[in-house]
């Protein structure tokens, strides 16, 4: 049996490095963090943290399809919990690459039993700030924006990796957008990761859980009372269903995930995880980034060419609700180009929507017939309009709702529930609906 190893962790005082090894093959990642001394923590806490760090970094190596992962010295930190998380967390988020490479089953599991040794949650630092995952796109901008009107204190985080240019051009980028809110501190993250980087054919990674878990050392140190991130309702809709099962390729920003990781972080640490953008779709986070429309030229999301590429599905579906909700110079501003696809994937009009992370068909029709009735498109998307159905009033209804279900603490969910609501009416107004 094939078995990848991790051989070494490292904990030192402002990063945690881990190595794995896979036949003759041996891959590094290492997580670096600003202004902290991790060597202070306690050390059981500290490698513990840092098993997981590393257990969620390795998993892109299961790309090579090793038959077993054997954890070889820190068995200990494994226990039945961690290794049902890991697992269900593999099998949903690599549900595309199950797909993409024909391998319906493909599922590693760990060569070792167990540990019957459960950590102790810590106690942490007084603190009644929270730490915002800022990744420099819409979502980001509006859910900082809800916590400042809210009154919440908090803190930013950004987070670069490796595989998308330098850490450098990406804190510049995600400033833009996080300097613009009233934080009270801005943390920052850099990934490191070769493997990602290694000239290999179908790489897959976990990258959503493995910045979670790269952020919780920060929680431990400051006393961070929740992690918070601006993951939509649309994350829960598949690309496709496939053999039976749902393939989606955002299953690691969606609800089940978003529950999963949130029971299990509270095990290490008095933390809490969840999103405030979780019971709105785009219609209404749109609302919302509407009211600040100036600082939206500032966001990005392209996962090809930062800030954009302006020819991937991220861009387009992006430039086009833009074009749908956002005044001409705001859009021109962010998209000095325009965008350059062909929008049918986004529209439902192929085998599956795009591998991206973008709003579901539904809302594409949406967005495409609202930005063809502001005369928005140019000719030859403005003929696509004119051939392709907009969702009906029901499927409208539901993008104005704000859903019950959010994983918000009650005092949060207080502050942020009511706002949310508020701009959810405004926009069943303007689309005509009765919510």
């Amino acid at each position: 049996m094939r078995a990848l190893r991790l051989t070494e962790i490292v904990v030192a005082a402002r990063c945690i490095s881990c190595t794995c090894a896979l036949d003759d093959l041996r891959f590094h990642a290492t997580v670096w963090y600003d202004d902290v001394d991790l060597t202070t923590l306690d050390r059981e806490l500290a490698e513990r943290l840092a098993f997981h760090i590393a257990l969620f970094q390795l998993n892109a190596v299961c790309s090579l399809r090793p038959d077993v992962i054997d954890v070889g010295p820190y068995a200990r930190f494994l226990t039945p919990e961690l290794r049902t998380l890991w697992r269900t967390v593999f099998r949903h988020v690599w549900a595309q690459w199950r797909y993409e490479t024909n391998d319906p089953d493909y599922l590693p599991d760990f060569a070792s039993a167990p540990s019957t040794a459960h950590p102790t949650p810590a106690t942490l630092p007084a603190n009644d700030a929270l730490l915002a995952f800022c990744g420099g796109g819409k979502d980001s901008l509006v859910a900082l924006k809800l916590l400042e009107r809210a009154a919440l204190p908090f803190a930013t985080l950004g987070y670069s990796h490796s595989i998308y240019g330098t850490a450098a051009a990406q804190h510049a980028l995600l400033e833009q957008v996080a300097s613009a809110s009233a934080r009270t501190r801005a943390e920052r993250l850099y990934v490191i990761d070769d493997f990602m980087d290694a000239p290999l054919p179908h790489m897959h990674a976990a990258e959503t859980p493995a910045s979670v878990f790269a952020a919780l050392p920060l929680a431990a140190l400051r006393g961070y009372r929740a992690l918070v991130v601006a993951h939509e309702a649309s994350a829960n809709t598949p690309n496709l269903v496939w053999r039976g099962e749902p393939i989606n390729h955002q299953w690691g920003k969606g609800w089940e995930a978003e529950q999963l990781l949130d029971r299990y972080i509270q095990t290490l640490l008095p933390v809490r995880y969840f999103s405030v953008l979780s019971p709105i779709h785009d219609e209404v986070i749109f609302e919302l980034l509407s009211r600040d429309a100036p600082l939206a030229a500032h966001t990005h999301s392209c996962n090809i060419a930062k800030p954009w590429c302006g020819h991937c599905p991220k861009c387009a579906y992006v430039w086009l609700q833009f074009a749908a909700h956002l005044p001409p110079d705001v859009v021109a501003a962010t998209f000095p180009r325009g965008v350059d696809y062909d929008f049918r994937a986004l529209l439902g009009l192929t085998d599956h929507t795009p591998f991206e992370c973008v709003g579901s068909a539904e809302e594409a029709r949406l967005a495409l017939a609202l930005a063809n009735a502001r005369h928005a498109l140019p000719a030859p998307l403005a003929v696509l309009a004119a051939t392709t159905p907009p969702p009906p009033p029901d499927t409208l209804r539901a993008f104005v709702e704000v859903l019950d279900r959010h994983g918000m603490p009650p005092a949060i969910a207080d502050r942020i529930l009511p706002l949310l609501r508020e701009a959810a009416a405004a926009a069943a107004r303007r689309l005509g609906v009765i919510a």
